[in-house]
């Protein structure tokens, strides 16, 4: 039997947790009907993705494809689930494993956005000219991931008709939220958009609507709107059964599970008792 794996983030926030559950129910539907689906997540939730694989096996399953529901390539995506993987490989040694790739930058990513601006009243195609996008990613500690960011900030500038498009990140890398605004402000707007590039809620998106508050009575001169997250949008439906399509048919690109260089790097990171802190660190920011 072939086993589809989805592993999301997690969050301390239930409600996020809940809605990457109900994405993936309303994505089942929608695959082949011979395939055994299985939710888990990286951190903050139950079961992990080693427990999601032996869920799996004891369901009798001898291919898991693990598709990571995440936007951008990071540590989790290039090291945490690839040694969830190699554990499982020593453990079930009968079992055939393929890792999928994160979502990454995605055509159908770029129109999720223009949807979410849309939602918010937002003329994409004739938009006011004082008005300013935020593009605002998680932030991390891994360069490529945050570099992802703003090559996607420009291939969104290149395709709306938004004299400003600017990227910030919510912590642990600049520039933040509020350098963002500033930035915008400086540079002339009078309306902000900041559009969040996440998939689901959680703690990060209920704080960014109380800063939301905060940037409205500090500069009551000036308009702000916050878009919608990605949440249940069908083009991310798309994009994640792309992702397994890919597993499936043994076309998965370049990705960490194949690369030459990853063993090396593991030797750096204490994969199994590795200490979850980039929220922590966004608390701090």
């Amino acid at each position: 039997m072939r086993a589809v794996l989805l592993v999301g983030h997690g969050s301390r926030d239930p409600e996020g947790n809940e809605q990457i559950r109900q994405f993936v129910d309303q994505l089942k539907p929608q695959l082949d009907s011979s395939l055994l689906v299985e939710t888990c997540f990286l951190e903050f939730e139950s079961p992990n993705v080693n427990e999601g694989i032996d869920t799996c096996v004891e369901k009798d399953a001898n291919h898991i494809m693990v598709i990571p529901i995440m936007l951008l390539q990071a540590g989790h995506s290039k090291i945490h689930i690839p040694a969830a993987i190699d554990d499982a490989k020593e453990k079930y040694p009968q079992v055939k494993f393929t890792y999928g790739r994160p979502i990454g930058i995605h055509e159908e990513t770029m129109e999720i956005c223009k949807s979410r601006l849309e939602d918010t009243w937002e003329n994409i195609d004739e938009p006011n000219s004082n008005t300013a996008v935020i593009i605002l990613g998680r932030g991390g500690s891994d360069p490529d991931a945050n570099s992802d960011l703003y090559k996607i900030t420009r291939l969104l500038w290149e395709r709306l008709n938004y004299k400003i498009v600017e990227p910030a990140f919510m912590g642990v890398t600049d520039p933040l939220v509020r350098e963002g605004v500033e930035r915008c402000i400086k540079l002339g707007a009078k309306r902000v958009v900041i559009l969040p590039y996440f998939l689901f809620t959680g703690i990060l998106i209920k704080r960014l609507e109380k800063m939301i508050d905060e940037f409205r009575l500090e500069y009551p001169e000036y308009d702000f709107k916050l878009a919608e997250y990605f949440g249940f949008h069908s083009r991310l439906q798309t994009i994640i059964k792309d992702r397994i399509d890919e597993a499936l048919q043994g076309e998965v690109k370049m990705n960490c599970d194949t690369c030459q260089y990853r063993l090396d790097a593991m030797e750096h990171i204490d994969h199994h008792h590795h200490d979850h802190t980039h929220e922590n660190e966004v608390q701090k920011a």
